[in-house]
C-alpha cells in the first residue's frame, strides 16, 4: 500500500470559451504525471462547466515540491494567463486518511 501523507489541491476557473481547452490541457497532462514516481495518486477533475481541479498525494513534502517544480507545473503556470480567468489556487493539505491499493 502506497504511503501517502500531503497532498494538493489546485482549483481553476476556464476562462470564457477555454473550457475545453482546459479539459485537454488536463487529460494530456496525465502523461507528464505518470512520469513521476513519488506521485503516488493524481486526479485531474471537472466540477461545473467552467470549474476545474486537481488533486494529488504524496509520501513525503519532498516530493510534493518535485511535483510542484516538474514539467506539470511549468506548463500549467505558463498557460494560466491563456486559459484561466484567475491564476490557479493551490492549496497544499495533510493527508489524514486514505484509501489507495
Amino acid at each position: 500500500m502506497a504511503d501517502v501523507k500531503v497532498g494538493l489541491y489546485v482549483s481553476m476557473e476556464a476562462k470564457p470559451g477555454k473550457e475545453e481547452e482546459v479539459a485537454d490541457f488536463l487529460r494530456k497532462g496525465f502523461d507528464l504525471v505518470r512520469e513521476e514516481p513519488d506521485t503516488v495518486a493524481w486526479f485531474a477533475v471537472r466540477l461545473s462547466a467552467t470549474s476545474f481541479a486537481i488533486f494529488d498525494a504524496f509520501p513525503a513534502d519532498s516530493a510534493r515540491q518535485a511535483h510542484l517544480n516538474g514539467r506539470l507545473g511549468e506548463a500549467l503556470m505558463e498557460r494560466a494567463g491563456d486559459l484561466f480567468s484567475q491564476p490557479p489556487s493551490v492549496e497544499r493539505l495533510d493527508v489524514l486518511a486514505h484509501k489507495l491499493p
